[in-house]
Order: C-alpha cells, then structure tokens, then sequence
C-alpha cells in the first residue's frame, strides 16, 4: 500500500470515530475483546434504535476497525484489532521526530513497550504467534524456532500440539542447532496450556497439520486470526539417514518461506478477514516453493 493508499485508510477510520455512538461501540468491542457482541446488544448500550446502529456499524467495518461474524440469525461484532494497531500506528509513526517510544501509552498499543516503574525493562513483541500441530515435536518447534529468530523484536513465537509427544524429535533439534537456532526452551505442550485464563492472548494461530493425510487440529473458535499450512510430517519419512535428512531439509526450507513471507506483510493495513485469506495463500504449496 502506498503512502497515499495509508493516508486514505487513515482518514477513513479517524472520520468513522468522529460521531459519538460510534466512538462508544468501538469502546465496548475493544473492552470485550477478544470476544463479540451480538448488534442488538451494541445498540442497547449505546441506547440507540437498532436501524441506526446498523448503520453506525457498517461505518466503522468498512474503516477496518471492527468485523460482523453470523451466528445463525444474530450479527455479532468483535473489535479489529489489527485495524486498531494500524490507526494508532498512522498517529504514532513520526511522534517525537521518529521516536515512538517517547508518546507514553501510544506504542503500549501498538506492541512497543513503555517504561514502568519498579518493572524490567523487557522488550515485549507486538504480535504472538501459535504454531500448532499433532505431536508438537517437529514441524511446530522448527515454525516456533525460526519465527523467534527472523521476527525477534516483531513476533512471540509459541507452538503446541493436539497430541503432544514426550519430546521434540532428535533429529530436528539437532538440525535446529546446527543451522544456529536456540533449542534450549524447545519442549512438546498441548494445546491446552493456551487455553486458560493465565495463557499469553494470541494474535495468530496457525495450524500446519497435513490434513490431506487425515491429520486434524483443535478447534480453533474464531477468537484468533487463524491460518493453514498443511505440511508433511518427519515422522512419516522414510529411506536412508541421508534421504531423511534431505527430506528435513527441505521442509525446514518451506517453514522458513513460509514465515519470511508472513513477516513482510502490511499488518496495519489489512483487516482480521484480509489477513486470515493472506495466511492461507502462504499454506498454500502451489504457491510456496522450497
């Protein structure tokens, strides 16, 4: 998007929030997320007729800063939170000439974090990312590894598996270590342990199961901006040591295109369903070479 296209979104969305309901249905979407709120329910916080809030709401969608998800009947809403960060982002840009992190809370929203006092002062990344898979022990750790290290200080990468194994296979990790990558943290977890109310909230969840071959993940609800990256499982290969390797070489190769495609995108200027259909045109292997 070019520096006109920014301009133009950025107008949109500051021109949808000058009018007071809509500033206070954006409010309570942010307040409730990551979960919705059915239009009806919106309309009678804002103690506005139905109709109108409608109409209010479409305005802020098509600003990219909130999205509509049916659920049979009922439209519900959930803050954009993608749109948001964007927004903010425009405002921030060249705060304090080019220094961000002097604007106090401003970067805080947009991922970058503010002194606190009595606390360290840890670089926190703006986005987390879940990697997901059946056993968790080689195609999700070799996904986690590499986005800590091509999105450090940009990403939180995590993974975990719907039938985790006792331990991340040897062969991986071994290869993680001879191509630089820190293991020391890599462990097999389920996906249980990011489910509870203590678990880091996700921005992304990405599922590289290789459901061709009857592989299946959780359920992933519709709280995340989810993505599909079908790939083929190291345990299932097959031939000599040397022929494993080469197979394992290869897909560490397409994981590492994968995500160096995923990090270059326009975050701030796509919304949640952009976003989704993005993530699953990187999954898709026609499109992604090794």
């Amino acid at each position: 998007m070019d520096q006109v296209s920014f301009v133009e979104t950025a107008i949109e969305g500051f021109g949808s929030l000058a009018q007071p309901t809509r500033l206070q249905a954006l409010r309570l979407l942010l307040a409730a997320h990551p979960e919705s709120i059915a239009a009806g329910e919106i309309a009678r916080q804002c103690e506005v007729p139905h109709n109108t809030m409608s109409n209010h709401l479409s305005i802020l969608a098509r600003a990219g800063l909130i999205a509509a998800e049916k659920d049979g009947r009922t439209v519900n809403y959930r803050a954009d939170v993608t749109g948001f960060r964007g927004l903010i982002d425009f405002l921030a840009r060249d705060c304090c000439n080019g220094n961000p992190e002097l604007c106090g809370v401003l970067p805080d929203v947009r991922g970058v974090p503010t002194e606190k006092k009595n606390e360290p002062d840890v670089v926190a990344p703006a986005f987390n990312v879940l990697f997901l898979c059946t056993r968790n022990s080689a195609r999700s750790i070799m996904a986690e590894a590499l986005l800590a290290k091509i999105g450090k200080g940009r990403f939180n990468a995590y993974s975990a598996g719907s039938d985790p194994a006792d331990a991340p296979m040897q062969q991986v990790l071994d290869r993680l270590d001879h191509l630089g990558h820190d293991i020391a943290h890599l462990r097999c977890k389920s996906w249980d342990e990011f489910t509870g109310p203590e678990a880091p909230r996700m921005d992304f969840v990405i599922a590289l199961c290789d459901t061709p071959q009857g592989q299946f993940c959780p359920d992933l609800g519709k709280k995340f901006v989810t993505g599909a990256w079908p790939l083929p499982d190291p345990a299932q290969f097959t031939g000599s040591a040397s022929e494993r390797t080469t197979l394992l070489n290869e897909l560490y190769a397409m994981i590492r295109r994968r995500i160096e495609i995923f990090v270059s995108l326009p975050f701030t200027a796509l919304d949640r369903l952009a976003l989704k259909a993005r993530l699953d045109e990187i999954g898709d292997t026609a499109r992604v070479s090794p």
